[in-house]
């Protein structure tokens, strides 16, 4: 059987995701028996003197210091990294240099050449958030973000965010091989929420997952006064789940995303890892 291999983008520039997200992603590509490409993007800062109140400002050595605090930082994580996926792992490096603004459109185009991409998440930083919003609209690969709280030792049971939708398919099929073996898949459907298959939507996909040889049940929830996304999360979590897969609404405009009601909640608040698909 061909190897699985994740994808996991870390842009230095301004600064890193925190080293407890990174971990995480680490961790979570050895739960799913994935290889791991681990590409470090340090920053290319132009280097042009120019002339500010009166007086002239030594960009060239501004430019220079940022560029060594990035490429350093692309070696620390390289061996924080190494110190931690050990062997077993199957761990390769890619070392970029950019220019500003670029890392996360190389990004999103190195992504295609992976299964799938793990995103250490936070909401404070904004080179994390920049790169999630990159990739899951732009790369066309599952993307899996990963907050600083996760400790997956294995993927055994996950939640569907199901509504009948496109995207809620693709979710569904991007997350089914990542299921180990004889695993649980809960059906998750809000019913305060308008689903294009109607009621009972949850049930029906199940059954069908059964049919295929899965382990599923359904699950219907109300908001009961949550957002969609902190009742999708806390109904994985409580049911045991250790992964949410769903759908990613959203489309750009220039350079701005309008992100639907859920996604933008996971964004806002992320409490596990999601797969995001679109």
């Amino acid at each position: 059987m061909p190897n699985r291999i994740a994808y996991l983008p870390l842009n230095t520039y301004p600064e890193a995701p925190p080293d407890s997200a990174i971990m995480s992603a680490v961790g979570l590509s050895a739960a799913l028996n994935c290889g791991l490409t681990v590409a470090t993007f340090a920053a290319d800062v132009p280097k042009t003197a120019s002339a500010a109140g009166g007086f002239l400002l030594n960009v060239e050595a501004m430019a220079q210091a940022v560029e060594e605090r990035s490429k350093t930082e692309c070696a620390r994580l390289q061996s924080l990294i190494q110190g931690a996926a050990g062997v077993g792992l199957g761990t390769s490096f890619l070392n970029h240099q950019v220019m500003l603004g670029a890392a996360t459109q190389a990004a999103t185009i190195e992504a295609r050449n992976h299964d799938l991409a793990l995103l250490p998440w936070s909401a404070d930083t904004l080179s994390a958030q920049d790169m999630a919003q990159s990739l899951v609209f732009g790369a066309g690969v599952p993307v899996i973000l990963v907050p600083a709280s996760s400790g997956v030792g294995s993927v055994n049971h996950i939640a569907v965010a199901w509504d009948g939708s496109r995207v809620a398919a693709r979710a569904l099929c991007d997350a089914l091989p990542l299921l180990a073996a004889e695993g649980l898949v809960s059906v998750v459907t809000v019913r305060d929420e308008k689903s294009p298959g109607g009621s009972g939507i949850a049930q029906t996909l199940a059954t069908a997952l059964e049919r295929r040889g899965y382990s599923a049940k359904a699950v219907n929830i109300t908001l009961d006064g949550r957002s969609i996304a902190g009742a999708l999360q806390d109904t994985a979590l409580a049911e045991g789940a250790q992964l949410l897969a769903m759908g990613g609404f959203g489309h750009s405009r220039l350079r701005d995303f309008i992100l639907g009601g859920a996604t933008k909640g996971i964004f806002a608040d992320l409490r596990m890892p999601v797969l995001l698909s679109h």
